[in-house]
């Protein structure tokens, strides 16, 4: 249970993070990349079109069966999923947790003191949950990086649980 986290405070619900569930999550980003790469922000139907028509080009181009490159394509992905540095935006958590009007704050708590940031700024943080492909069971369950990745080679962490306030 000590992997855990909660998200507690001047919120209308508690919630629970589980950090080892996260690999699954199609939000996690690749923390060796995310910092030095420009984040391109797109809204969900010009993502969609996107996708369906990579898809058809796709089918144009190698003909409706599944090609073997697929599995190979899977099989890099599964490869890349179990030996990757990840991260997970914070922000969809916060807002989960519905913080009330007045709430300004969030208060990280660390195993040695508690950190005190604008809500504005906590939206911007970055969780990393792996390392390598391996959880961060030694300093972790995660480490906070701004958004900006300005702390990328001194993450915050030891973190135990997070206060809305």
């Amino acid at each position: 249970m000590e992997n855990i986290l909660t998200i507690s405070g001047n919120v209308k619900y508690t919630i629970t993070l589980d950090p080892s569930v996260w690999i699954f999550d199609d939000r996690r980003v690749d923390l060796t990349t995310y910092f030095t790469n420009k984040v391109e922000t797109t809204n969900a139907n010009e993502a969609y079109t996107k996708a369906v028509s990579k898809h058809w080009d796709r089918e144009i181009m190698e003909g409706a069966i599944f090609p073997p490159t697929l599995k190979s394509e899977r099989k890099f992905e599964k490869e890349k999923v179990l030996t990757g540095t990840f991260g997970i935006p914070f922000k969809p958590f916060i807002l989960n947790a519905e913080p009330a009007p007045d709430a300004k704050y969030l208060v990280v708590h660390t195993s040695t003191d508690e950190k005190e940031y604008p809500l504005e700024t906590a939206y911007h943080f970055i969780l990393g949950y792996s390392k390598n492909g391996k959880p961060l069971s030694i300093d972790g369950p995660v480490h906070i990086y701004f958004g900006d990745g300005s702390n990328q080679q001194n993450p915050i962490k030891n973190i135990i649980g997070f206060t809305i306030k």
